[in-house]
């Protein structure tokens, strides 16, 4: 009898999107190795194999990563509890002498998961679990083949970052920017399609760097939007610098590639920005923001924004809020700075008072949803189209859940649909795009 065969396998995920992937990758190879996933559902089962994919983006993201192992070994007594990921990569030493996790797996081993469980269960000695990913050039090539999702799939091609911000702890724990084979990631891409996906996701670390025998990501992403089946190529996060000319001449020619552009910013403010080492003015991602716009209609422009960063005065939070008005993103992701040890910025002086970041994390929410609010409304009275992802149920009745290609959630009402001849149940509209008017 094979050594995972019948085991129960449960993965809990914290952190990025490419932490996700990651996690459905690991998932996908043991089921193929005769385990199952675990249902919470079935009260009568219990999992034997419990995965922590550890985050490590702040000391807050450890602590919770910490607390998610030890609540594994307490609620699941019998089954092997694995921590691997940024934090097991950053505190391996801490972690082995904590004693909760029975196998520790760092970044650029999580493909070796099935040899690494088959290893420990045997009692074999385990010595390769962690590497140095610093010293590493190799990508991790873990790949899924049959998402959860059916409708949309996320696909990993890059890995690893180069940019040392000083808040940021991932290059010293990702190790440097590498890239996924180009033949690999299309030959991927294809038989997701060939699976059912119609929307496919490119992710990494460091996204913009992307780089395959002189394939850039604007390559990468053309030639998955010519594969039959793909409806949408949407690329998950770029640096602002990544935005110029020959790259939207390349993209914009591809009306499967979502006209929905995450752009990096950090702060608006440029003596922000150099105490943070981001390598743009704000001049640049205006600019940026700027030449978007002239390739498309109401591009979907958001960002992620860090408020009460080490020495962020009150002028400089006021240029921050001064420039983000002007340039009008659809959707900003507020972060309060969290101090990361091991982070220059966590050696710095001028640490901003917890009821200031507050203070100016209200002011910046406040306006992200004015924002969003008034882009949404742009679209009233239009016909889009909507790629539906789940059937959804409430008070209000039968709905079909999806996106557009800006990523503008709706909810189609059931009933409205019933009138299309063409289908008679909302299972027929899974994994197909159609019209639908706000």
């Amino acid at each position: 009898m094979e050594l995972l065969d019948n085991k129960i396998v449960y993965i809990y995920t914290l952190g990025c999107k490419v932490n996700q992937f990651e996690s459905d990758a690991m998932l996908e190879t043991l089921i193929s190795e005769g385990c199952t996933k675990y249902n919470p559902e079935d009260s009568k089962k219990t999992p034997d194999i419990c995965i922590v994919n550890t985050c490590s983006v702040t000391n807050m993201a450890d602590k919770k990563s910490r607390q998610i192992i030890h609540r594994m070994r307490k609620l699941y007594p019998n089954a092997i509890v694995v921590a691997t990921g940024c934090y097991v990569q950053s505190s391996s030493n801490e972690l082995s002498l904590d004693g909760t996790a029975d196998l520790i797996i760092g970044n650029n081993r999580k493909k070796d998961i099935v040899r690494l469980l088959k290893d420990y269960i045997s009692g074999a000695d385990i010595t390769d679990n962690l590497i140095d990913v610093n010293k590493d050039p190799e990508f991790e090539d873990l790949k899924v083949n049959i998402p959860e999702s059916q409708t949309r799939a996320y696909l990993k091609i890059q890995d690893g970052c180069n940019n040392f911000c000083t808040f940021c702890i991932i290059p010293y724990v990702r190790g440097r920017i590498k890239s996924k084979s180009a033949l690999r990631v299309i030959d991927e891409a294809r038989v997701l399609a060939e699976n059912g996906v119609k929307e496919i996701v490119l992710t990494g670390i460091d996204l913009s760097s992307y780089n395959d025998s002189g394939n850039d990501l604007a390559d990468i992403a053309c030639a998955i939007s010519e594969i039959k089946g793909i409806k949408r190529v949407r690329i998950s996060s770029l640096e602002p610098r990544k935005i110029n000319k020959t790259f939207l001449d390349k993209i914009s020619s591809k009306p499967e590639i979502c006209p929905h552009f995450h752009l990096s910013l950090q702060s608006a403010c440029n003596a922000t920005l150099k105490r943070m080492n981001r390598k743009y003015t704000i001049e640049e991602y205006k600019d940026a923001c700027s030449l978007i716009r002239a390739y498309y209609d109401r591009p979907a422009l958001t960002t992620d924004v860090i408020v009460g960063f080490p020495g962020e005065t009150d002028d400089e939070f006021d240029e921050t809020v001064k420039n983000l008005e002007e340039i009008n993103l659809y959707e900003m992701h507020i972060f309060k700075y969290s101090r990361r040890k091991g982070t220059v910025a966590d050696r710095m002086p001028d640490q901003v008072d917890e009821r200031i970041k507050n203070k100016r994390s209200d002011i910046l929410l406040n306006m992200s949803e004015r924002h969003k609010k008034a882009y949404e409304e742009s679209f009233i009275g239009e016909t889009v189209y909507v790629l539906v992802e789940e059937i959804i149920e409430n008070e209000n009745g039968v709905f079909l859940r999806g996106h557009t290609d800006r990523y503008l959630s709706v909810d189609i009402p059931y009933e409205d649909l019933k009138k299309d001849t063409a289908c008679d149940a909302p299972s027929t509209y899974i994994n197909r795009i159609i019209p639908y008017s706000f």
